[in-house]
């Protein structure tokens, strides 16, 4: 099976291992895997922000890089959510080329544990980390794209890893884009609520799917001075692997 890897912003600037561990992770579920090297930003910061003019023309830069892929995979929930949104860009008369175009995007294009889960038809990949872990869903994956389930089946089946539900975990880190750079105060009491629940676990590791939402809990737990590691979910799944 060919996929194309969709690294994101974040983590192609701040977060390598992630994209690593994906690529080894999907490689050793029997992947072919692909780096299209025009691919940019999807947009999101602009579209949530109202620029949608702005948004579309990497709409259509990321459909025309990604057209020849059979299968589209990203270690984001958030990212994949704005593709499927791109459908929602073209509804013009003169846009009904790009609009088919967007909706042939995202058909294929799939959160890296929606793609294991759903189209792999995999809930144990072999992963083994021995420690107390709580996961954070974030907002876009499980509120946008739906994504809930499968990064618990798969979690469930990492060996030696002891799981602790977090308590309101449904609740929001602060991140949100732009929305933690435009509304710090509000951002920063909800991400000091977000820890305070992480701590009531007692978990020494918290697991997340969305490197935005990571980058902000995290941030603030080394800002506190925490002894909470923060981990991807794609380095948990590639766990316990020789390398």
């Amino acid at each position: 099976m060919k996929v194309s890897l969709f690294i994101t912003c974040l983590s192609d600037m701040f977060y390598p291992k992630v994209g690593k561990d994906t690529v080894e992770l999907l490689e050793r579920l029997g992947c072919e895997v692909d780096f299209p090297n025009e691919q940019t930003c999807c947009g999101q910061p602009a579209y949530n922000s109202g620029y949608h003019k702005e948004t579309k023309k990497v709409a259509k830069h990321l459909i025309e890089t990604f057209r020849s892929s059979d299968y589209v995979v990203s270690p984001s929930g958030s990212c994949v959510a704005m593709v499927q949104e791109y459908v929602h860009l073209f509804d013009g008369d003169d846009e009904k080329k790009w609009q088919y175009q967007a909706e042939e995007l995202s058909r294929k294009t799939f959160e890296l544990t929606q793609f294991i889960v759903d189209i792999l038809k995999q809930e144990d990949v072999g992963a083994s980390l021995s420690t107390t872990a709580t996961y954070h869903t974030s907002c876009h994956m499980t509120r946008l794209l739906g994504v809930k389930d499968a990064p618990l089946k798969l979690l469930e089946n990492v060996k030696g890893l002891e799981f602790t539900d977090l308590p309101n975990k449904e609740t929001c880190c602060g991140f949100g884009g732009t929305f933690s750079v435009k509304m710090v105060p509000i951002s920063e009491q909800m991400v000091n609520e977000k820890i305070n629940h992480i701590e009531q676990t007692e978990a020494e590791v918290l697991i997340g799917a969305d490197c935005g939402c990571l980058m902000n809990i995290g941030g603030r737990i080394n800002r506190q001075g925490k002894p909470i590691k923060v981990m991807h979910i794609a380095e948990v799944l590639n766990s316990g692997q020789e390398k």
